[in-house]
C-alpha cells in the first residue's frame, strides 16, 4: 500500500500558480533597437509555425511544471508498505517430536467417513496446530529407528507445517526410538528461555532401538526445565478380516502407556491418549490452553522508501529546463 509520511506537503503544490496570478510581472525589456522596416515585404520569405507543434517556451513550462509536482510528491515522503507482520514480545518455544515408525501406518482412524493411517490424521491435526502458534517459535523431529532434526525452533510456521506434510511412514526407519527423539529435543532446547518451553511428543509404541532410554531422557527434560506432553495414538478396537471372518483386535497393544506418562509426570507435563481423530483434535486445543499464545503482539509494516524515483526526475527535468533557458537567452 502506497503511503505518504508528510501529506501536508500537498498544500503548497498550487504555490507557483498563485505566484503567477497574485504577484506583479516583472518588467519586460526595452524594445529591440534594431527593427526592420518594411517587414510586410518579407512576408513570402517566412517560414509559417507550424501549428499543432508546441514552442520551446511552452516546452519549459510543461517541464518545469512536471519537475514541480514531481520534486513536492518527492518532499511528502512517499513509502511502500508491505504486509504487516506480528511480534510477539515474549513467545514460547515448542518442538514436536513424531512418530513415523512402521506402526503409524495402521488404518484405524477415520477422517471425512474414511478409513486412514495414524500419521495421515497425525500430520494434518498437528499442522493445523502449528499454523495457530502465532509468535511462538515451533520446531520439528521425526524420529523412527533414529531421530532427525526435520525443522530447528524458528517463527517461520508455514515451512514447519509444511515439513509435518511431507513426513512419511518409515522416512526415519520401521522402529521407534522415543529415549533418542527427547534426547534430541533436550539437545535443541538448552539454550532457549526456561520458562517457556515444551516438547509434544506423539507416538503409537514403545521404545524399541536407540541407545538412551525414555526416562532417562525425561530426567535431562526435566533438569533443562522442558515439560513433555506425550500423546498415545491408536484406537483399542478395530475390525479385520482373517481366514474365520472378520474379528476384533486391539491395535494399540504395543503402546507403553506407563513409560509416557511417568515421562509427562517427571517434566509437570501430560499425558494424553487418542483413540479417534476428534479427540486427537481436542488434545491439540487443550493444548492451546495449556500452553496459550503470547497475546501482546507488536505489529511491523516492512517500509520500502520511494522517494528517489520521483527525486532524480525532478532534478533531470529542473536541470533540463535550466539548461535550455540558458541556451535561448533571456529573450527566449
Amino acid at each position: 500500500m502506497l503511503h505518504f509520511e508528510w501529506p501536508w506537503i500537498f498544500w503548497i503544490l498550487p504555490l507557483p500558480w498563485l505566484a503567477w496570478r497574485y504577484l506583479p510581472a516583472p518588467p519586460r525589456q526595452a524594445d529591440a533597437i534594431l527593427e526592420v522596416p518594411f517587414l510586410e515585404d518579407f512576408d513570402g520569405c517566412l517560414i509559417p509555425a507550424p501549428g499543432n507543434r508546441l514552442s520551446p517556451k511552452r516546452w519549459r513550462w510543461i517541464m518545469a511544471l512536471l519537475a514541480w509536482v514531481l520534486l513536492i510528491t518527492a518532499t511528502a515522503r512517499p513509502v511502500w508498505l508491505g504486509e504487516p507482520i506480528d511480534l510477539p514480545a515474549s513467545g514460547r518455544d515448542l518442538m514436536l517430536a513424531v512418530d513415523l515408525s512402521g506402526s503409524m501406518q495402521t488404518r484405524d482412524f477415520v477422517l471425512r467417513d474414511q478409513a486412514v493411517d495414524r500419521l495421515t490424521v497425525a500430520r494434518q491435526v498437528a499442522a493445523e496446530f502449528i499454523r495457530r502458534r502465532i509468535g511462538d517459535r515451533v520446531g520439528l523431529i521425526l524420529f523412527g529407528l533414529n531421530a532427525y532434526l526435520q525443522a530447528p525452533l524458528t517463527l517461520d510456521r508455514e515451512t514447519t507445517a509444511h515439513l509435518l506434510e511431507e513426513a512419511e511412514i518409515g522416512l526415519a526407519g520401521k522402529e521407534t526410538a522415543i529415549g533418542e527423539a527427547v534426547g534430541l529435543a533436550v539437545k535443541k532446547m538448552r539454550a532457549t528461555p526456561k520458562n517457556s518451553r515444551a516438547l509434544i511428543l506423539l507416538t503409537d509404541g514403545a521404545n524399541t532401538a536407540g541407545v538412551v532410554a525414555p526416562l532417562k531422557a525425561a530426567q535431562l527434560a526435566a533438569e533443562a526445565k522442558i515439560k513433555i506432553y506425550a500423546i498415545g495414538v491408536g484406537a483399542d478396537e478395530m475390525s479385520v478380516r482373517t481366514l474365520f471372518g472378520t474379528q476384533k483386535v486391539n491395535p494399540s497393544t504395543d503402546l507403553d502407556e506407563k513409560t509416557l506418562t511417568e515421562m509427562a509426570e517427571l517434566t509437570h507435563g501430560r499425558y494424553f491418549r487418542a483413540k479417534e481423530t476428534a479427540k486427537l483434535e481436542e488434545i491439540y486445543r487443550l493444548l492451546d490452553e495449556l500452553e496459550p499464545v503470547s497475546r501482546e503482539l507488536h505489529t511491523f509494516r516492512p517500509t520500502t522508501a520511494l522517494h528517489f524515483w520521483l527525486l532524480i526526475p525532478a532534478l533531470l527535468l529542473a536541470g533540463g529546463v535550466l539548461a535550455d533557458r540558458m541556451r535561448s537567452g533571456p529573450a527566449a
